[in-house]
């Protein structure tokens, strides 16, 4: 079960969650609630929104999979916070058909933009959903990691279809709709109304190193993650991870 807190699932989400940790943190002091409430559109089967709960906050999970929610549920159980997360069908275009506007802290928005109709429509949407103060996590699939990870593997046509085309598409057989620019998922958050906070890259290196290399070889695994840490805000390196974290926040953010 893919956790933030575990250290092997720790080389995928670290980064997101040290940041994400960090905004909710800084929430509870500006609200001077202790717990929050916290909305993930499409969170699947609570990789997130578990650990949230954890943390003492009430989570409320949207996404489309039946199969998904039921997963949350019995994860939520296992891990001891089920009446602190509460699964709910549907999407982020049709997100106030299942919950209220702005009626929430902070809105996890992770590995949804790529397969929506209207990426710019699913992010305001998400910052409808934020209180004043509030803050939007965005996770991403990012256009420059797919194009090296291409170029490695060989395919040096795929690579340069990637790069050329409108949607960071490599094929007819690419399995992700869409992919973004740190400077696209920018523009689509300062345009629902938020500015930027940070942008971080995320998995810039744990897609390309073997994994029997950080399963056999010691301390592998811990240098690798700090090395992700070292490299996540830097320019150059952001530009060929995997993914894009951008945190959005609003009016009236604490340590905005």
């Amino acid at each position: 079960m893919s956790d933030p807190m575990r250290p092997r699932a720790s080389l995928r989400t670290a980064v997101v969650w040290e940041v994400l940790q960090d905004a909710l943190e800084r929430r509870v002091k500006a609200t001077g609630r202790e717990s929050l409430d916290v909305l993930d559109t499409g969170g699947g089967s609570g990789k997130f929104a578990v650990p949230v709960a954890r943390l003492g906050h009430r989570v409320t999970v949207v996404d489309p999979s039946p199969n998904a929610l039921f997963a949350l549920e019995r994860r939520a159980a296992e891990a001891g916070v089920a009446d602190r997360v509460k699964g709910v069908q549907g999407d982020v275009h049709g997100l106030f058909d299942v919950v209220e506007r702005a009626g929430y802290d902070a809105v996890l928005c992770h590995g949804v933009l790529e397969y929506v109709d209207d990426p710019a429509d699913g992010v305001r949407n998400a910052v409808a959903a934020l209180r004043p103060g509030g803050v939007l996590s965005l996770l991403a699939a990012g256009l420059g990691g797919a194009v090296l990870a291409r170029a490695l593997a060989g395919h040096f046509k795929e690579a340069r279809q990637a790069l050329e085309n409108p949607d960071g598409r490599w094929g007819e057989g690419d399995p992700v709709p869409r992919r973004f620019t740190a400077g696209q998922l920018s523009a689509l958050v300062e345009g629902a109304g938020l500015r930027v906070g940070a942008v971080h890259g995320v998995r810039v290196f744990a897609d390309l190193v073997p994994g029997v290399l950080v399963d056999t070889e010691p301390g592998a695994l811990e240098a690798l993650l700090k090395l992700e840490e070292a490299a996540a805000e830097s320019p150059a390196f952001r530009s060929v991870a995997t993914q894009l974290h951008v945190l959005g926040e609003t009016a009236g953010t604490a340590g905005a």
